[in-house]
């Protein structure tokens, strides 16, 4: 799962807006960061904990011409899973039903009398399609 499906996932939990629920998804990420890169190690209950790692200096191998090189020290990202997590992915413990998207309200304007309401949604189809840019013609060859 990629973070464009990610969002179309968590839609459904905020009214379909895809533009809500890419915001709370980015409100997340950016809080993982921010802490991660201050040293601060964040642990989610039943996920899991990310922590920043610092790696040290050490000797590695060239794999193509086999010469010793030196590897500087870095700092990396590590995430344990938590106990729930495993559980769940081992098949130990089952995971529960997924929450239920919140109930839609009601539309605030009803349906014109005689004007079926998929009028609309065929309507912005037919536009959509005459502003398409019609497909290149492929040239003969001679």
């Amino acid at each position: 799962m990629n973070k464009a499906q990610f969002i179309a996932y968590l839609a459904p939990q905020f009214g379909d807006s895809k533009k809500e629920a890419a915001r709370a998804v980015e409100v997340v990420f950016d809080a993982i960061v921010r802490n991660i890169s201050k040293g601060e190690d964040v642990m989610i209950n039943d996920f899991g904990k990310f922590k920043k790692v610092d790696r040290p200096a050490r000797k590695g191998r060239n794999p193509f011409t086999g010469e010793t090189i030196q590897i500087k020290a870095s700092k990396k990202v590590r995430f344990l899973a938590a106990k729930g997590l495993k559980d769940v992915i081992s098949g130990a413990k089952k995971l529960g039903a997924a929450p239920a998207a919140p109930a839609k309200a009601a539309p605030a304007k009803a349906a014109k009398a005689g004007k079926p309401a998929k009028a609309k949604k065929v309507s912005r189809l037919k536009k959509a399609v005459k502003k398409a840019k019609p497909a290149k013609k492929a040239k003969k060859r001679r």
